[in-house]
C-alpha cells in the first residue's frame, strides 16, 4: 500500500497535477482499517514511503506520520459508499478548475473525454471549501455516485478506481479532456463532437482495462523509481 501511494502520487505529479503541498491519493487498507494516503506538508512529487500515513475511518493516524490531511473524508467517505473503489484521487488540476468555472457539459471532442460517457461527469454542489467533515465527504460521495470522477468547482476534482491504474488514469484523462475543451472554447464555438452512442463504443475500444494499464505503465516510466523503495 505504501509503495502504491508513493508511485501513484509521483505519477500524478509527473502528469501535471501537482499544487505545491496540496492534493492527495488514497488506497483502501486491505485489512479494513481505513486508507493509506500521503502525509500533509509534502508535494505529490516528494512522496516516499516514510511520508505515507494509514488514516483510520475516524481520521486518526494509525501508522506512519502522526498528522493527516484535513480532507481525508474525501477518501474515507467515497470508499465507504463505493465498495468497488480501492483508490481515490483528489487534485487541483488547473485545467479542470478552468473548465468547471464555465458551467458547461464536458463534450467528447477528444479520446480522453469519451471515458466519461457511460456515467457522466457530475458536479459536487455542497461547498467550494475544504471537504473536512464526514458530512461533506458523504455529500461528495453522493454526487459522485457511480461515476468515474466528479468535478469540484472552484476546488479541483476527485477520481475513483478499482486500482491505482484506473484512478490515476481517470484523473489524467479528465485533466486532458478539460484542457482540450477550454482550448477549443477559447478560439470559438465548438461545432463538432462525438455522439453519445458512438462515445460509448469508442470508450470500449480506447479505454478497456488493457489500455488503462498501458497508460499507467507509461506514467510509471516517467517516475524516479529510486525514491519508491
Amino acid at each position: 500500500m505504501v509503495a502504491t501511494v508513493t508511485l501513484g502520487s509521483r505519477a500524478l505529479a509527473a502528469a501535471g497535477h501537482g499544487d505545491m503541498v496540496w492534493g492527495h491519493l488514497a488506497v483502501r487498507d486491505p485489512e479494513g482499517r481505513g486508507v493509506w494516503m500521503k502525509a500533509p506538508g509534502w508535494g505529490l512529487e516528494e512522496i516516499r514511503p516514510d511520508r505515507v500515513v494509514l488514516v483510520g475511518w475516524d481520521g486518526r493516524s494509525l501508522a506512519g506520520p502522526a498528522t493527516v490531511h484535513k480532507e481525508y473524508p474525501i477518501h474515507t467517505e467515497i470508499m465507504r459508499a463505493r465498495p468497488d473503489v480501492n483508490v481515490t484521487v483528489h487534485t487541483h488540476a488547473a485545467a479542470v478548475n478552468a473548465f468547471s468555472a464555465l458551467g458547461v457539459p464536458l463534450l467528447p471532442i477528444s479520446h480522453d473525454a469519451v471515458i466519461f460517457a457511460e456515467y457522466g461527469l457530475p458536479r459536487y454542489t455542497a461547498t467550494a471549501n475544504l471537504v473536512s467533515t464526514s458530512e461533506l465527504g458523504r455529500a461528495l460521495a453522493e454526487d459522485l455516485g457511480r461515476a468515474r470522477a466528479c468535478l469540484m468547482p472552484q476546488h479541483g476534482l476527485v477520481a475513483a478506481g478499482e486500482d491505482v491504474a484506473h484512478a490515476v488514469m481517470t484523473a489524467i484523462l479528465l485533466q486532458r479532456a478539460c484542457e482540450v475543451q477550454v482550448t477549443a472554447l477559447a478560439t470559438g464555438e465548438i461545432r463538432h463532437w462525438t455522439g453519445h452512442e458512438e462515445s460509448l463504443e469508442k470508450a470500449s475500444v480506447c479505454w478497456p482495462d488493457s489500455q488503462m494499464q498501458a497508460g499507467w505503465r507509461y506514467w510509471m516510466r516517467q517516475v524516479d523509481n529510486t525514491a519508491i523503495a
